[in-house]
């Protein structure tokens, strides 16, 4: 199987302000989100990335999205640096996050064609990927209807459409359930299952066991910003289910009384 994905040695930190460190009783001014972060994803397979929150999760997804730089190390995907060509990076991946924020004043219509513009489709395939993924997600109805008129489901439905307009091979989602209702939880998971079956790698982070366990084929389990165990979702649960194993894991690392 092919290595789609490799993340080599990802490092991130950020500054804490005064206010953050009364506010987190630290004196320490530097945090460590990503810390040496080694894993790889394979054509065609759905990889969870599955941590708590403030593990590191959505900094190694906005790395790997070329959204921000890390400090040191890379990730390779399909052929192309994150740090040296995230140009190229960008042309191959959809990326999708729970904080992706559409712009009230605009119409499901407007913004898809925005976005296809900007990722350069061609003009004859824009109405015909947007009628296929409009109707895939129940957009048609809504097409014309502001975004700040619309359900929290819908913009989550409109979001997903809008993050992969140019069928992109590899799709990056950030928490994709996270906030949703289960009618359109299961339209997203469901989703993610079709791009899996369409040869697509897709990577998604979590801390929702029970949608790793459903559609994923590796996972990694990353506690405070380290890749402690990565390895195909049979051997990870090792007879266990991933909850139980999860705990144990994070037990081992930070303590019992963590």
């Amino acid at each position: 199987m092919k290595e789609i994905l490799q993340v080599e040695g990802l490092c991130k930190t950020f500054r804490l302000s005064a206010k953050q460190q009364k506010l987190e009783k630290t004196h320490d001014k530097v945090r460590t989100a990503v810390d040496h972060l080694y894993f790889t994803a394979n054509e065609g397979e759905i990889f969870g990335l599955l941590g708590p929150n403030g593990a590191g999760k959505t900094t190694t997804l906005r790395m790997l999205a070329t959204l921000i730089k890390p400090d040191s190390g890379d990730a390779i995907i399909d052929g192309s640096s994150i740090v040296k060509a995230p140009d190229q990076v960008r042309s191959k991946i959809g990326f999708l996050t729970s904080e992706l924020k559409l712009e009230d004043f605009f119409t499901p219509n407007y913004l898809f064609d925005f976005f296809s513009h900007l990722h350069q489709v061609p003009e004859e395939t824009i109405q015909s990927r947007k009628e296929q993924l409009f109707t895939r997600f129940g957009i048609s109805p809504f097409a014309e209807v502001k975004v700040a008129n619309l359900s929290t489901g819908m913009k989550q439905k409109v979001s997903l459409a809008i993050s992969i307009v140019h069928n992109p091979d590899i799709i990056i989602f950030d928490e994709p359930t996270n906030g949703l209702d289960v009618l359109t939880a299961k339209v997203v998971t469901d989703f993610l299952l079709e791009l899996k079956k369409q040869g697509k790698t897709v990577i998604v982070s979590t801390h929702i066991f029970s949608l790793i366990e459903k559609i994923c084929d590796r996972v990694g389990i990353i506690i405070q910003g380290k890749m402690i165990l990565c390895d195909s979702l049979t051997q990870v649960c090792a007879g266990k289910s991933l909850e139980d194993r999860f705990f144990e894991i994070y037990a081992e690392t930070v303590g019992e009384d963590a």
